[in-house]
C-alpha cells in the first residue's frame, strides 16, 4: 500500500458500467490541465469521431510489438486475439517529469502489470453502491447484447472480489461525490 501524499501516478480500476469514464470526464472538466489522463495505444482502426492522441494512439501491430519489446509499454493486452491495447510509458513519464499527477484508467490485468512495474503507483478501485445498481447501469446502457452483458457481469464479480488489493476504494453513488473523492485522492481538491 502506498502513501498518497507522495503519489503522482494513480491507477483507477473498477467493473464495467461503474461509471469510471463518466467520473474521469467530470474530473477533466473540473480540473482542466491539472493532471494528465493517460491515452491508450491500440492496433485497431480508428472509429468515426476518434482523434489520434486524444481517443487513442493508433499504431501498427509492428509498432506496438516494438514498444513491448523495448519496454515502452506500462501495460498491455491482446483483446479477442485480434488487436492490442496498452499504456505507452513515454507520455506518462513525460507528464510525471513535468510535475503533473497522472491518472491511468485501466482494467484489473493492467493494474497488476503497472503495480509490478511501478510499485509506487497509488491504486483506486471504483465500485457501485450495490450489485443490483451495477446490473441496472449495464442494462441501461443498451450497448451490449444479453450474452455480452452476462460475460461482463461475470468479469465484474472477479474485479469486485479484488478490491482489497487497492489502496483506496470509492463508491460511485453519485458522479459528483465520486469525482470529488477522486480529486481529493489525487491532491486536486
Amino acid at each position: 500500500m502506498n502513501d498518497r501524499a507522495n503519489a503522482r501516478l494513480f491507477i483507477l480500476c473498477g467493473p464495467t458500467a461503474v461509471g469510471k469514464g463518466t467520473v474521469v470526464g467530470s474530473l477533466s472538466e473540473k480540473y482542466p490541465g491539472k493532471f494528465y489522463l493517460s491515452v491508450s495505444a491500440t492496433t485497431r482502426d480508428p472509429r468515426p469521431g476518434e482523434v489520434e492522441g486524444k481517443s487513442y494512439f493508433f499504431v501498427s501491430h509492428e509498432e506496438f510489438q516494438r514498444l513491448i519489446d523495448s519496454g515502452g509499454m506500462l501495460e498491455w493486452a491482446e483483446v479477442h486475439h485480434q488487436n492490442f491495447y496498452g499504456t505507452p510509458a513515454a507520455p506518462v513519464d513525460d507528464a510525471l517529469r513535468r510535475g503533473l499527477p497522472v491518472l491511468l484508467e485501466i482494467d484489473l490485468a493492467g493494474f497488476h502489470q503497472v503495480k509490478a512495474a511501478r510499485p509506487e503507483a497509488h491504486s483506486i478501485f471504483m465500485k457501485p453502491p450495490s450489485w443490483d445498481e451495477l446490473v441496472h447501469r449495464l442494462a441501461g446502457r443498451g450497448t451490449e447484447r444479453a450474452e455480452e452483458q452476462q460475460r461482463r457481469l461475470a468479469t465484474a464479480k472477479v474485479e469486485l472480489a479484488a478490491q482489497g488489493e487497492f489502496d483506496e476504494v470509492i463508491v460511485n453513488d453519485k458522479v459528483e461525490n465520486a469525482t470529488l473523492a477522486l480529486a481529493k485522492i489525487m491532491g486536486l481538491a
